[in-house]
């Protein structure tokens, strides 16, 4: 049974209210529903939550949990806050500095536009601590075939050296002149 595509995406949140706003104001994330409960529904567990749903395009949808009775959110210490991110698509590179330049009028602090040469992006935190990306395509089909013909290669090298292979070195190279 094959899987058709991703239902939704959870997280939790300081404040559901607050969140479905920062999305809506700075991602145009409609707001599409909310549950809540003083009982979880799946471990029956007495926990009263608000879960809120957004709209993140194209079907997909962004979801939070806010629980007021739970200790305050952390976040995994041992992992680097750069690895954990969600990354969602916009139209263009226009598109993405438009976006940049919204936030950090709001003082939000913003990353990039960094260069990976199939994409360009941008990287910040929204008001949960939960790090964003925004991502612009710029491959093109070519690149796309170098990348698939080493994937396998660099997988495997990978999985005996844990050094990072450099098949596709050639991606980041213009990020690291600077």
């Amino acid at each position: 049974m094959p899987i058709e595509r991703i239902h939704h995406v959870a997280y939790r949140c300081k404040d559901a209210k607050q969140t479905v706003e920062w999305y809506g104001k700075y991602l145009g994330m409609n707001f599409i529903l909310a549950i809540a409960e003083n009982q979880v529904p799946s471990t029956k567990a007495p926990d009263p939550y608000m879960h809120v749903f957004l709209d993140a395009g194209a079907g997909n949808v962004l979801a939070f949990f806010e629980l007021p009775n739970s200790p305050a959110m952390g976040r995994d210490s041992n992992t680097p806050e750069w690895v954990q991110h969600i990354a969602f698509k916009v139209g263009s590179v226009d598109e993405l500095e438009q976006i940049k330049a919204r936030l950090q009028a709001d003082g939000i602090e913003v990353v990039g536009l960094t260069d990976h040469t199939i994409f360009k992006s941008i990287y910040f935190f929204d008001p949960n601590g939960h790090r964003l990306e925004l991502a612009a395509d710029t491959a093109t089909p070519k690149m796309a075939k170098d990348l698939d013909e080493v994937k396998w290669a660099m997988l495997n090298e990978w999985a005996q050296t844990k050094r990072a292979p450099t098949h596709a070195a050639w991606m980041h190279e213009s990020e690291f002149k600077h």
